[in-house]
């Protein structure tokens, strides 16, 4: 069992120790949020309508509203009682998500800027590809793993989101694809945030999207990653879940891995794959490790090698991903030609690799990019 007050300390003080710069903070009060009813599963919601003197039958009913039907008010559930509808109001909030921007791509990815309940702001993004439509959520407000060249982390963590805040965006999303006759069937947990470091409401998303009374989403077509959070590596492995699994990586050693991302100081690169080596002896299923390619950083041919020395004979796959120019950044995309030479080095030592289709780049659709660039007053 993972001691959560003790990760949660030694989290906190990642981004602090990486820059030598220790500062005292004030405590986050937790945000008083009126629950979510989309953060309930079905038997959950059953057991809530006994307590409150109701048939748990009418779970389902309610289930086929919000998922099936997709209402936007608990008023539109005309086969329940008035005075059912009533103590759904009083309980929960059907709607925590207000759309603030819209933008979409020349190539169809859709980018969304929605406000929570609180005011705080999250990005979700819709992408369009050849196999369906895949929608990469959000997690936190913000994010305190800091690493270097992501816009997540600009201004650190505000809060975690409510399991029903994440299942909302996925939700919100369909509606506007039901305008087109079109369907939500992927899911990538990649947004803003460490997934693993709100892993109770990650967990219970997970459960309510894949349930075949929610919006049923098959285990294989959802994938979670992790910057590399070790004891919730082992939790996540021991779910024996059917769900894809991906890990950031971005460096083959433990010194350029530690000054992309500071979460590697707490956790290092032998801890960090031991425990996917566990996860893959676990589960029998393979991981893929996401590589950012940065030009100087990471991207040589030397370092190609390096990586694939460090991964060998383990079962996975390597997803390289060309970096997009943050402003508040310094890091430099890797260029063409260095893509494919990393890529042909990897690919001649065996490792399974492909390089990531960039979308949305004429959007701002790297994550936190919009976030940064409309809600400054958050990310500083």
């Amino acid at each position: 069992m993972v001691d959560q007050e003790k990760f949660n300390e030694r989290i906190s003080d990642l981004v602090e120790e990486a820059e030598d710069k220790p500062v005292q903070r004030a405590k986050k009060e937790k945000p008083n949020l009126k629950e979510s009813v989309y953060s309930l599963q079905p038997e959950q919601l059953e057991e809530w309508l006994k307590e409150n003197g109701e048939k748990p039958f009418r779970a389902a009913q309610i289930f086929d509203w919000l998922y099936n039907k997709r209402v936007k008010t608990f008023d539109e559930m005309s086969n329940l009682s008035k005075g059912l509808r009533d103590k759904l109001e009083a309980s929960f909030v059907l709607t925590t998500l207000s759309t603030i921007i819209q933008q979409e791509s020349k190539d169809g990815t859709i980018k969304f800027l929605f406000q929570l309940q609180d005011g705080y702001s999250i990005e979700t993004v819709l992408m369009r590809h050849e196999y369906g439509n895949s929608i990469c959520v959000t997690t936190q407000v913000g994010c305190r793993i800091g690493c270097t060249f992501c816009a997540s982390t600009l201004g650190g963590l505000k809060r975690h989101l409510l399991a029903g805040e994440i299942v909302e965006q996925v939700v919100k999303v369909q509606q506007t694809l039901d305008e087109v006759g079109e369907r939500v069937s992927h899911i990538v947990i990649m947004g803003i945030g460490e997934p693993f470091d709100n892993y109770d409401a990650m967990m219970n998303f997970l459960k309510v999207i894949n349930h075949e009374k929610g919006l049923n989403i098959g285990a294989r077509h959802i994938t979670v990653s992790t910057s590399g959070i070790v004891p919730k590596i082992y939790q996540f492995a021991d779910e024996q879940l059917q769900i894809n699994f991906a890990v950031s990586l971005h460096a083959p050693n433990q010194e350029a891995r530690q000054k992309l991302m500071p979460i590697a100081r707490a956790y290092k690169l032998d801890e960090l794959m031991e425990a996917v080596r566990y996860y893959t002896k676990k589960t029998g299923r393979r991981v893929t490790f996401e590589y950012g390619l940065m030009s100087g950083e990471n991207d040589s041919v030397e370092v190609a090698e390096e990586l694939s020395a460090l991964i060998k004979g383990i079962k996975c796959h390597v997803n390289l991903i060309p970096v997009n120019y943050v402003p508040e950044r310094d890091y430099v995309r890797t260029s063409r030609s260095q893509i494919f030479a990393f890529e042909k080095t990897l690919k001649k030592n065996g490792i399974n690799v492909t390089i990531r289709r960039e979308q949305g780049s004429d959007i701002a659709a790297a994550c936190g990019q919009l976030r940064a660039q409309e809600r400054s007053e958050e990310t500083r």
